[in-house]
């Protein structure tokens, strides 16, 4: 399934944020898109994710223009197609570790039995089977970073769209996000959409795309 982004202009008044981006991503592509700040990444993402709607033009997944599902359709389209991991967790803090990831599973009626030992295995490829009962306040950054990640991963996701998820990180966690990311590219057949300021992680992608003044540069 590709992505086709064609004239898309978005405006958070009086501020053009994106102006005429045309952009197409190919399946199972790994792009990065780095700029600096303020230049529209993290909009540009959002749009791409279903996140914000464009003022003008088209996403399109497959030539399917998705701006023109309903809100139900649209929501049922994000929770089955597109799994998110932003700077910040957004971890639910009266909930535990598994308890985070079973939730987008359930949203998408999967059985609590299911969901738990869906959520159950993923944390324990991430290395985090010791900490399944241990809620949010109780991890460390890197560790609540990869509790997100397999929250992401819990509806087996064609997308993965990465909002500077190392930012918060110090450079051994940030390091370990990066390794992950790199064998879930080639192990899960994903495609990855990274926004990032790290150069070390841009270079890892198929293809990296500059955005200043909320236009594409090469």
């Amino acid at each position: 399934m590709r992505i086709k982004l064609e004239s898309i202009y978005k405006t958070f008044k009086p501020v053009e944020v994106l102006k005429d981006i045309n952009l197409e991503i190919l399946d199972n592509e790994f792009v990065s898109i780095v700029g600096p700040s303020g230049a529209g990444k993290s909009t540009l993402l959002h749009l791409i994710g279903t996140l914000e709607k464009p003022d003008k033009g088209s996403v399109k997944y497959d030539d399917k223009d998705i701006y023109k599902l309903n809100d139900k359709e649209l929501s049922n389209f994000r929770n089955k197609n597109i799994g998110f991991v932003f700077q910040f967790h957004h971890l639910l803090p009266e909930f535990s570790a598994i308890e985070n990831v079973m939730l987008p599973a359930l949203i998408a009626g999967i059985s609590k039995e299911k969901a738990s030992e869906k959520a159950e295995r993923l944390l324990t490829e991430l290395n985090l089977n010791h900490r399944l009962t241990h809620k949010p306040q109780e991890l460390s950054g890197g560790e609540q970073q990869r509790v997100a990640i397999a929250r992401a991963l819990i509806n087996d996701p064609k997308f993965l769209l990465a909002d500077e998820p190392t930012g918060n990180l110090d450079s051994q966690n940030a390091e370990e996000v990066i390794n992950l990311f790199k064998r879930l590219h080639t192990q899960a057949n994903l495609t990855i959409i990274l926004v990032t300021h790290q150069e070390s992680f841009a270079n890892i992608s198929d293809r990296i795309i500059h955005i200043k003044d909320g236009c594409i540069v090469k």
